[in-house]
C-alpha cells in the first residue's frame, strides 16, 4: 500500500484534533476517503484499538459536524500488507452544503473545501452562496403529515441486526425529528403505516398495452418496502438452468447484482416529498427501474456513471447502511457500470431510469423449456384442501404461509415486521410449519427460501 495523497484521499497515522475541518472538506467537495492509522506514505502504522478509534470518531463527527453528516459516511477496518490495522472512512459528498464545524459555524473558520491534497478554508462570499443554493426541503426539516406514528418494524430490523432499538434516543440518533422535534418526514417513510408505495409491474409485450401482472409495495416502514421489492424482483427475474457435465449453470434475465443495486439506487435517491414513489417494469425484452427527481443537485453525469456519491436522502441511506442494503457509498454504481454501459440510462431533469435488456441466450431457454418449468409441477391445492389444513393452524402460522405463498424469498425480519412479533417468534413457527410439512427450505441459509408444500 503506497497510494499517494488526492483530492479524495487522506491519510492520518492517528486520531488529530482537527478531524472534523477534513470530513466538512470532503462533505462541501465531491467526498473522499479518509485513511485513520496510514502515515503519509501510505503506510500502515497501525491503530492501537480500531473498534474504539471508529466509535470515537463517529461520536465527534455526530456532535462536531453541521448539517448532520450521519448517512454520509461509512467505517471499515481494514489490515494492511505489514498486518497493522487500519480504517477507511469513505465520506460522500453533502446534498446540504455547506457543512461546517458546528463551534465555529457557517464562517471561515468553520467552512473547508478539498483543494488537491489540501482542506482549506472557505471564503465567506463562497459560503453565502452555497448556502443560498441549499435545498431547504430535506426529508429531516419537512414535517410529517402525520404525527401520531409508530416504529415496531423498524424496530424489529434493528433488533435483528443485533442494534438496541429500545433507548430513549434510537428515534433521534437517526434524525428523525425536526429541530422544534416533531416527526420529519423521514420519520414518516420509516414508520409502520404510511401512504408511500412503491410500484412493480410485468407486461406482456415490449409496451404498456398489456398488464400481466402489478404490485404496490408499501403503505409500511420504508425497509420493509424495499425488501418486499427486492423479494418481488427475484421472481419476475427468471431463471434459466443448464444441466451441462459436470455443471448445472443457471443465468438470470439480467444480471442479479445490477438489478439489486439499481432498485436500492432507486429508492435510496427518489425524491419522495413531492410524492412520487419507485417503479420497477418488466417488459417482454427489458426491465426498467425509475426514480424521480433526477440527478441530485450538484451531481453530473459523469459523477455518477463514475460512482460518486451525493445521497439526496442521507436519513434514508443510514437506515439502509445499517441494515446492510447499502454496503459502501456510491460502490452500487460502480458494480453495475462493470456490467452495464452509458447508455443503458436515461437521465433527465425529473428522472433517472435504469434500462436492462435481457440475456437474449436465457429468452430461448426459456422459451424452449416453458413447458417443462418447474412451477408447473407444484401440488395444485384446491379451496377445500387449503381450508382444512388452515383450520389446523394458529393465526401466526397462517399468516405466515399466506405470506410465504406469495413472495418466497421472504425474509424472516419482513415476516416479523408484518405481524409485530420477534424474529425469534417467527423461526418457532417457521419450525413448527417446516414438522407438519407445510413448509420447505429451498437452498442454503443465506441464498435459500421457503416453498409451502400441500401433502
Amino acid at each position: 500500500m503506497t497510494l499517494q495523497e488526492t483530492d479524495i484521499r487522506e491519510y492520518k497515522s492517528q486520531m488529530t484534533d482537527d478531524i472534523e475541518k477534513s470530513v466538512v472538506a470532503f462533505l462541501n467537495t465531491k467526498g473522499g476517503e479518509l485513511w485513520l492509522g496510514v502515515d503519509a506514505d501510505g503506510i500502515a502504522c497501525g491503530l492501537t484499538n480500531y473498534d474504539k478509534e471508529a466509535l470515537a470518531f463517529i461520536d465527534r463527527i455526530k456532535n462536531n459536524i453541521y448539517p448532520s453528516a450521519l448517512g454520509l459516511f461509512t467505517v471499515t477496518p481494514k489490515l494492511g500488507d505489514n498486518n497493522k490495522e487500519y480504517l477507511v472512512i469513505k465520506i460522500a459528498s453533502g446534498y446540504e452544503k455547506p457543512f461546517y464545524i458546528r463551534k465555529y459555524g457557517m464562517t471561515p473558520k468553520g467552512c473547508y473545501a478539498r483543494i488537491g491534497t489540501q482542506n482549506s478554508q472557505m471564503s465567506q462570499d463562497i459560503i453565502d452562496v452555497m448556502y443560498a443554493r441549499r435545498i431547504s426541503r430535506t426529508l429531516q426539516t419537512v414535517i410529517s403529515p402525520r404525527q401520531n406514528l409508530s416504529f415496531q418494524q423498524l424496530k424489529i430490523f434493528y433488533q435483528e441486526k443485533g442494534h438496541n432499538a429500545n433507548s430513549d434516543y434510537f428515534l433521534k440518533n437517526l434524525d428523525l425529528f425536526t429541530e422544534d422535534g416533531k416527526y420529519n418526514y423521514a420519520a414518516y417513510l420509516m414508520s409502520d403505516n404510511n401512504s408511500t408505495f412503491m410500484r412493480v409491474v410485468k407486461y406482456a409485450g415490449k409496451d404498456k398495452t398489456v398488464i400481466l401482472n402489478k404490485q404496490e409495495l408499501g403503505s409500511c416502514c420504508l425497509i420493509k418496502s424495499a425488501y418486499n421489492m427486492l423479494n418481488c424482483l427475484n421472481m419476475y427475474n427468471e431463471t434459466a438452468i443448464e444441466i451441462t457435465y459436470p455443471n448445472r449453470i443457471e443465468t438470470r434475465l439480467v444480471d442479479h447484482t445490477a438489478l439489486r443495486e439499481a432498485t436500492l439506487n432507486s429508492i435510496l435517491h427518489n425524491d419522495y416529498i413531492n410524492g412520487a414513489f419507485p417503479v420497477v417494469e418488466f417488459y417482454s425484452d427489458r426491465v426498467e427501474i425509475t426514480s424521480t427527481g433526477g440527478l441530485p443537485s450538484g451531481l453530473t453525469e459523469k459523477e455518477f456513471f463514475a460512482g460518486r456519491s451525493l445521497p439526496r436522502n442521507r436519513e434514508i441511506m443510514r437506515v439502509f447502511v445499517d441494515m446492510e442494503l447499502g454496503e459502501h457509498l456510491g460502490s452500487g454504481m460502480q458494480r453495475i457500470m462493470s456490467i452495464y454501459k452509458e447508455d443503458d440510462f436515461v437521465i433527465s431533469p425529473n428522472f433517472v431510469t435504469a434500462v436492462f435488456k435481457y440475456d437474449e441466450r436465457v429468452l430461448k431457454l426459456l422459451s424452449r423449456d416453458k413447458t417443462v418449468n418447474e412451477s408447473s409441477t407444484n401440488y395444485q391445492r384446491t379451496t377445500n384442501e387449503l381450508s382444512t389444513i388452515l383450520a389446523r393452524l394458529n393465526k401466526t402460522q397462517k399468516r405466515i404461509l399466506e405470506l410465504i405463498s406469495g413472495n418466497e424469498f421472504i425474509k424472516i425480519a419482513v415476516l416479523a415486521a408484518d405481524l409485530g412479533i420477534s424474529t425469534r417468534a417467527i423461526d418457532k413457527n417457521v419450525k413448527q410449519l417446516k414438522d407438519k410439512g407445510l413448509l420447505k427450505r429451498i437452498g442454503d441459509a443465506k441464498n435459500g427460501y421457503y416453498k409451502v408444500t400441500w401433502d
